[in-house]
């Protein structure tokens, strides 16, 4: 059986989301996973890692700051020293930092946000967005390690199994350490990982109508806001919640895209979102090519009818 090393993030004891991802991926490619930590709570984070699919738990101490490249240089001795041929991180900020880092280390060909895995003979397939989501590549490995990012809100998280054996490990010196994060703490759902996404766009008019888009996120409970790049260039919304080439690239279950005509960039962003709701008053908006449903019509009429209905089914249980 392959073995896949896996670089899971924690945030407040528990282990993020698209790191659980990353190792159901790992699992449903046949592979044992062996999962590598670093940071303050790390030791608590790894014993419940068993639980979540992880065989392996390997906590890299000797330093509360974060070093990318230290962190990088140790992922890259665990996957020498199981002798695994493949390392995975969630396609988040860190990962996006971190997986190159290790590729490097690795020698080896890093393939960004996968959305799919399987075993093949000695090595893996891949498929991936490419050419800005434009069709999807299908990529098999030659060389010995694997590594890879995946796409958030793809990969189903591993669930069951045993106690995972924890090693600790002590981190080198690094070049540079994370000494701050500062963050904007909103306490609203990042647009990445939210398994719902509303998105609003330039077909709103104006920036108070964005209200309408809230209250629909409100009214699911587990939605993210989003926005088109055109809306964040006039100043509507926060660069944060943009949706596109030049903003974020989302895949939730579902992604509601209003008054958002369908430009290239944008859809570079959402088109494997897994259903796309589109509500635009031009029958001919190219968003309604990639939607799964389309409602033409006014979003100030339609919005608040479609928010009202969604809060009487979350009422109802």
């Amino acid at each position: 059986m392959s073995t896949i090393v896996v670089f899971v993030e924690h945030t407040e004891g528990s282990p993020r989301r698209g790191s659980l991802e990353a190792i159901g991926a790992a699992r449903a490619a046949g592979a044992d996973c062996v999962a590598v930590l670093s940071g303050p709570g790390a030791d608590a984070v790894a014993a419940t890692l068993g639980t979540n699919g992880a065989a392996r738990a390997v906590v890299l101490a000797g330093r509360d700051a974060y070093s990318p490249d230290a962190t990088a240089a140790a992922c890259a001795d665990v996957v020498k020293e199981c002798g695994a041929n493949g390392f995975l991180a969630a396609s988040s900020a860190c990962g996006r930092d971190l997986a190159p880092r290790v590729a490097a280390h690795l020698d080896c060909t890093l393939l960004t946000d996968c959305i799919e895995l399987s075993a093949e003979g000695d090595g893996f397939a891949i498929k991936r967005p490419w050419l800005a989501g434009k069709c999807i590549a299908a990529v098999t490995t030659s060389g010995d390690v694997l590594c890879a990012t995946t796409r958030l809100n793809v990969f189903q998280p591993a669930e069951g199994g045993g106690s995972a054996e924890v090693q600790t490990v002590t981190l080198g010196e690094g070049k540079a350490e994370v000494v701050s994060v500062d963050a904007k703490s909103s306490g609203a759902l990042d647009v990445k990982e939210a398994p719902v996404v509303i998105s609003g766009g330039r077909g709103l008019k104006e920036p108070e109508h964005f209200k309408l888009i809230e209250e629909l996120a409100a009214a699911f409970g587990n939605a993210a806001v989003g926005a088109s790049r055109a809306v964040v260039d006039a100043g509507w919304r926060p660069h944060s919640e943009q949706v596109g080439q030049t903003g974020k690239t989302v895949s939730p279950q579902l992604y509601v895209a209003i008054g958002i005509s369908g430009a290239i960039q944008h859809l570079a962003g959402m088109r494997t979102s897994g259903t796309i709701v589109a509500i635009n008053k031009d029958a001919d908006a190219p968003i309604f090519k990639v939607a799964d449903y389309g409602i033409v019509g006014d979003a100030s009429e339609v919005v608040p009818a479609l928010t009202e209905e969604i809060a009487k089914i979350k009422a109802q249980g």
